[in-house]
């Protein structure tokens, strides 16, 4: 885990833009997993995970369509997408408002739709750019532990935030 602790303004979200390949940094050479983020974008973008500073699901899909769609777009089959689908609901705690859409959520249900959607692909490398905006008390708890399953599990996680 390496985290990035700073105010607003301090360029936090910035860099993870940089290392993301969303942004082009001005000067200077960056590698993620071993490679060029300027030489090797695409390679770059299937090596990692990223959960912005705001979540951004489809608010017209379900919770449950939102997290299968992300494992289309990695070419998961339809029954190994939807069962990961499954399982991160479950371990977000959106099982219960897995078929409502996403517009129906509360903010912190949003957000923890969007880090599930992360996760989804289990990368090696993941970004979390702010991940307890928007998050109540036992949410937050929660994020840590899955935080923690994934270092644990061997992912290299990258987040920023601006408390301790």
């Amino acid at each position: 885990v390496l985290g990035l602790l700073g105010p607003n303004g301090a360029g936090k979200t910035t860099a993870v833009r940089c290392l993301t390949t969303l942004l082009r940094p001005d000067s200077g050479r960056a590698v993620v997993a071993g490679l060029d983020v300027l030489r090797q974008p695409d390679a770059v973008r299937r090596s990692i995970g990223l959960s912005g500073q705001f979540a951004a699901v489809d608010e017209y899909l379900t919770g449950r369509e939102n997290l299968q769609m992300v494992g289309r777009l990695y070419q998961m089959r339809g029954k190994a997408a939807k069962a990961r689908a499954d399982e991160l609901l479950e371990q977000f705690h959106l099982a219960d408002a897995a078929d409502r859409p996403a517009k129906t959520y509360s903010g912190g249900m949003r957000r923890r739709l969007d880090l599930a959607a992360a996760l989804v692909v289990s990368p090696p490398v993941m970004f979390m750019d702010e991940p307890t905006t928007g998050l109540d008390p036992r949410n937050r708890q929660q994020l840590w532990e899955v935080i923690k399953q994934l270092v644990s599990g061997g992912t290299t996680l990258l987040l920023t935030t601006q408390y301790l």
